[in-house]
């Protein structure tokens, strides 16, 4: 029996689905090998296996931290795994052994995150790069959830063209656990459901707005999140007195169903993307998709949306317009998303990643 660890230390977080779902259909397929799961503290009891072969090890080590770097080192060469899959590039630099790093997209080289001085910024992004082109370097396989992710690598380094293997994520089956967004029964509405970080354009998405509301007074623009990048949109919403923007913050799973069902369409202003999760989401709730046409977004959605370019507030109006005028176009998105959904799943994401294992174990 051989042991692999994973590094799930952002089970929790916004991007942390990927792991979740990961390790759910793992757990199914694989009664084979032995498998340590590494946890934040915060996580430690969210996450409870259901095979024997799956035991949670407390890995209290934050990221671009010393204590990654050493501690978390130190306790890989305790456990003495014959494969370590890093979920992300945070991992220590100097871990040498067999292993495979799942790169999610290079945004953080791409965008400046608010709040961050210049010395500051410039110091995360060049060490960023550092902990990519190293775990690039290190790695037998390296995983993306696109091509075009892949493609990002490979225009880094040529060293990752041989090694990266693309496992598609995947979205979710709508539920029908619905409860009724109050502020929003009985309101026609658009919406987006995100964070609010500056490569998320949701500065032009609420210009768009304001252009829409020129033909469509009655029209609403719903904003679900939370994060802290949320407050500065507010202020800028405010000072331009655009009417009819609702900022939901934390909604329960069972309102953003029905925020989604009831939604005229879902509108994705992203600048960069190395999945392009939310969008699937909203073809699983059957809300049309209006997308930005960068990064992997085609890739992913195929005409299953609209795409609009992201960098252009009349384009994006624009094309919200057009689906909210055309019934039968609008018909026609939502009956391709539902075929667009069909091309992924996360059981084929575990069993490519699986086969990679197998690969890397022989």
């Amino acid at each position: 029996m051989r042991h692999i660890v994973i590094d799930a230390r952002q089970y929790s977080t916004t991007s942390g689905r990927y792991i979740r779902e990961l390790l759910v259909k793992l757990e199914e397929l694989d009664k084979e090998n032995r498998y340590s799961i590494l946890l934040s503290e915060k996580d430690f009891d969210s996450y409870q296996p259901s095979n024997q072969n799956f035991q949670k090890v407390l890995a209290p080590f934050a990221q671009f931290s010393y204590a990654e770097q050493f501690q978390l080192l130190g306790l890989l060469k305790k456990l003495k795994p014959d494969l370590v899959h890093f979920s992300f590039v945070q991992q220590p630099l100097l871990y040498f052994g067999n292993k495979v790093t799942t790169i999610h997209d290079l945004t953080p080289l791409r965008f400046k995150s608010r709040g961050l001085n210049s010395f500051s910024y410039q110091f995360k992004k060049n060490l960023y790069w550092i902990m990519v082109k190293m775990a690039i370097l290190s790695s037998k396989k390296i995983l993306t959830p696109s091509k075009f992710v892949k493609t990002d690598l490979i225009k880094l380094t040529r060293k990752a063209k041989n090694k990266t293997t693309v496992t598609y994520e995947a979205g979710i089956k709508a539920s029908s656990k619905k409860t009724i967004y109050r502020p929003m029964q009985n309101k026609k509405y658009i919406i987006y459901v995100g964070r609010a970080a500056v490569h998320k354009n949701l500065r032009n998405l609420v210009e768009s707005f304001r252009l829409l509301q020129l033909d469509h007074p009655k029209l609403n623009l719903v904003l679900v999140g939370g994060d802290r990048n949320y407050q500065e949109l507010k202020d800028y919403v405010a000072k331009r007195n655009i009417l009819n923007i609702h900022f939901t913050g934390f909604v329960s799973d069972h309102e953003l169903n029905w925020l989604y069902s009831k939604a005229l369409a879902y509108v994705f202003p992203s600048l960069s993307e190395g999945f392009g999760l939310p969008g699937l989401e909203a073809m699983a709730h059957s809300a049309p998709v209006i997308s930005s046409n960068a990064s992997c977004l085609p890739e992913i959605y195929g005409d299953a949306a609209l795409y609009f370019n992201p960098r252009d507030p009349e384009d994006i109006a624009l094309k919200i317009e057009r689906v909210l005028n055309d019934k039968e176009y609008r018909k026609q998105l939502i009956e391709n998303g539902h075929k667009q959904l069909s091309k992924y799943s996360w059981q084929k994401t575990a069993k490519e990643t699986l086969e990679i294992y197998n690969q890397l174990l022989k």
